[in-house]
């Protein structure tokens, strides 16, 4: 009975490994025969999709909203939009989620909705709560957990007191499961963006597996993912509407999680397109601040959390390896590396080709960006789309990352762009070789067709349009037609 058992759920994790699979060269060829279908020539000037005479309902367009065009000026109606948010971002320590919340919020606020975030005080004692110039952006604070999540009982009671006044709320927006789906049953006005779900992690956890050291233990992170997948889709069903953050999250949701296409909606991430820009100057002073000789020809750049599964101990072998086996390419490339984590002082150990900056503020993120030839992120974690991707592409940067399906499906589309290997020292070791070979010309070619893109599809402004018009449309728990349509 034990080994039966064993093989029955052996089999059910390979299904799911299989699965996993197909979902990456699904989303690929869904999303190249998509964009086939919408992006026709000649593309209509308003935007993509069918003309005005044919327009269409957008809560079942199949592809991302970022490439629509939505009116620039705010509209007639305004809203009063509850958010609830697990974490209000650090300035210096915000993850991807909470910079998400903060970027998207502070656009609408500026927009003219009323926004009345509902998130956790903080205990730290040298923690300030920000302060904006918005008189309709209002916070309602509340002591967390012992794990650190908001108080669902608590904030619900502020909720009510909030939407029991005179103008109820519009719509409510969750970032992740911050109001948990116990709560969310049967709000038909409600969103929730999704920046990673458990079906994603399973790339992960096999990536993770492959990479254990011989004498490490075998983790049973397949068992318990396989089991949260199951309990995933059971749950979302209660949240009214999905938001994904990438194109390959769209796909998952639809098919595995068998949410209506009519209520998943592909939003991907977008950055302050007026901090994250070109500027060759501020990238020369950079460089200069930080000692950087003009012989060295090829400056690599690293940023976010400097931990294991973010990639680093892969990158750290690669270029230990290349440092060792080629002194010429150890003599010419720097890499400069900003964040924070346990690796940050392991870098330290390859000598003065790694420069370790530590984390830097938002001014400081985009001169580095600046400074550099090309962006890497060797981020073995397949959830949601990384804000320091976006921010190097609106910087006029090519990219180097994880063959991971949320990068490949959105934003490393093809080799115009950039460079993607798989999650092995070879692998890694082989794509620096060809940046490297490539050269600093190839490159800033790289970088012109990627902000050319990125400015299309990734900034702020292009990002809170589309969420306006999904909240408006789905205001009220109505279905607007006037917002509704394309």
């Amino acid at each position: 009975m034990i080994v039966s058992g064993f093989y029955g759920f052996h089999g059910f994790c390979t299904i799911l490994v299989l699965l996993s699979v197909l979902s990456s060269i699904s989303i690929l060829c869904w999303s190249h025969s998509s964009v086939s279908y919408y992006f026709r020539e000649p593309r209509p000037e308003s935007g993509v999709g069918p003309g005005p005479s044919h327009p269409t309902d957008l809560l079942t367009f199949p592809l991302a909203w970022n490439h629509l065009s939505f009116p620039s000026n705010p509209p007639q109606k305004l809203l009063k939009i509850a958010l609830f948010v697990k974490k209000w971002p650090d300035r210096r320590h915000a993850g991807g989620l909470e910079r998400h919340a903060l970027t998207l919020h502070l656009a609408l606020a500026k927009r003219g909705h009323e926004l009345h975030i509902f998130t956790t005080s903080s205990s730290a004692s040298n923690f300030s709560f920000p302060k904006y110039p918005y008189g309709n952006l209002l916070f309602h604070l509340s002591k967390p957990t012992g794990g650190g999540y908001l108080d669902q009982a608590l904030v619900w009671e502020q909720f009510r007191a909030q939407n029991s006044t005179e103008r109820p709320f519009d719509v409510i927006h969750t970032e992740s499961v911050s109001l948990m789906h116990t709560r969310s049953r049967n709000i038909s006005n409600l969103a929730v963006s999704w920046h990673g779900i458990a079906y994603e992690s399973i790339h992960s956890d096999i990536i993770q597996e492959l990479l254990r050291a011989p004498d490490e233990h075998p983790a049973n992170r397949l068992t318990e993912r396989s089991l949260k997948v199951v309990e995933e889709i059971k749950f979302f069903q209660n949240y009214a509407h999905h938001v994904a953050t990438s194109d390959h999250v769209g796909d998952i949701l639809k098919r595995i999680y068998m949410i209506p296409d009519d209520r998943v909606h592909v939003i991907l991430n977008g950055v302050d397109e007026h901090v994250f820009k070109p500027d060759r100057q501020k990238g020369q002073d950079f460089r200069s601040n930080f000692g950087i000789p003009p012989s060295k020809s090829l400056i690599l750049g690293m940023a976010g959390r400097l931990v294991k599964d973010k990639g680093h101990p892969l990158m750290f072998e690669a270029l230990k390896q290349l440092f060792v086996e080629n002194s010429t390419f150890r003599e010419t490339v720097a890499v400069l590396v900003a964040g924070d984590g346990p690796w940050g002082a392991r870098y330290k150990d390859l000598g003065p080709n790694l420069i370790i900056l530590g984390p830097l503020q938002q001014g400081q993120l985009a001169r580095f960006y600046n400074a550099i030839d090309i962006f890497m992120n060797p981020t073995l974690r397949a959830q949601g789309l990384d804000h320091t991707l976006l921010e190097a592409v609106l910087s006029g940067k090519p990219l180097m990352a994880t063959k991971l399906a949320s990068i490949t499906g959105s934003v490393i589309m093809g080799k115009e762009v950039g460079y993607t290997f798989s999650p092995t020292v070879d692998s890694l070791k082989k794509c620096l070789y060809e940046v490297w070979e490539d050269g600093r010309g190839v490159l800033e070619q790289k970088g012109l067709v990627a902000r050319e893109r990125g400015i299309n599809v990734f900034t702020a402004t292009k990002m809170a349009a589309a969420y306006e018009r999904l909240f408006l449309c789905i205001s009220n728990g109505k279905k607007n037609q006037e917002y509704c349509k394309y």
